[in-house]
């Protein structure tokens, strides 16, 4: 098994359990709601079947998990796994006042450790999870065995977009404003220079891509939205 750094998992997990209350609106705010606009994009990617198996890795508060449970209406079967609890707590609560929100089911766990047999799902997806796991070619090589032949693995995350006129502006409102939006509204500074400092030193998704393909994966496919500062990468577990 590849080596993890629990220390930087253990502060990345009391990080998000800090600012959950928070975590949600801060998200509206910070994407300017572009945020569901993506993640809808991700369940359309992932969807495939009349009764889909899904597993949402780092799910959070649970949002992209609910919205595939809105596009599958009513059909399939959804496991949402984070290891944040006080995240889990909300989409727990949250649950309740969902349309098929029974489907949803929230697991304590790691990415790097998926706790479930191999080829269980039919997709594996996440939202904004890699840059704050310390070993991703582990997490695709979990998402890759949990999948079953033919399953789809996408994923959603914040990169440092290409260089132009658009990047400078991203620079000085990603890097300089929003650790202060996030210090004013969620009163943790700390977290929100973090999730800044991640973006920041994360791989390009061009090196993204490169570890999916190593992962096993086939088909690998990039797109990239506001000049490549969110992309979402597609892949395929072969036959």
């Amino acid at each position: 098994m590849l080596a993890t750094n629990p220390p930087r998992d253990q502060t990345v997990q009391n990080m998000f359990d800090r600012i959950s209350g928070r975590y949600d609106l801060l998200n509206r705010i910070i994407s300017f709601r572009f945020d569901a606009r993506w993640r809808k994009r991700v369940i359309q990617a992932a969807l495939a079947g009349a009764d889909p198996h899904i597993l949402d890795i780092g799910t959070g508060t649970g949002d992209l998990l609910f919205d595939a449970v809105k596009a599958a209406r009513g059909a399939g079967r959804f496991v949402g796994l984070d290891f944040s609890l006080e995240m889990l707590r909300l989409a727990r609560a949250k649950r309740s006042r969902m349309a098929h929100g029974a489907r949803a089911v929230f697991v304590m766990g790691s990415a790097m450790i998926v706790p479930f047999k191999n080829a269980t799902f039919d997709s594996a997806v996440s939202a904004f999870v890699l840059r704050n796991v310390s070993d991703l070619p582990l997490l695709f090589a979990e998402a890759h065995r949990v999948l079953k032949p033919g399953g789809r693995f996408v994923s959603l995350d914040m990169f440092p977009p290409s260089r132009s006129w658009f990047s400078a502006l991203y620079s000085v409102y990603f890097h300089c404003f929003m650790p202060r939006i996030g210090a004013f509204l969620a009163r943790d500074r700390a977290a929100y220079r973090y999730l800044s400092d991640s973006v920041r030193r994360f791989h390009p998704p061009e090196t993204v891509t490169a570890l999916i393909q190593q992962a096993g994966f086939k088909d690998v496919t990039l797109r990239k939205f506001l000049s490549g500062a969110v992309c979402m990468h597609s892949a395929v577990k072969g036959a």
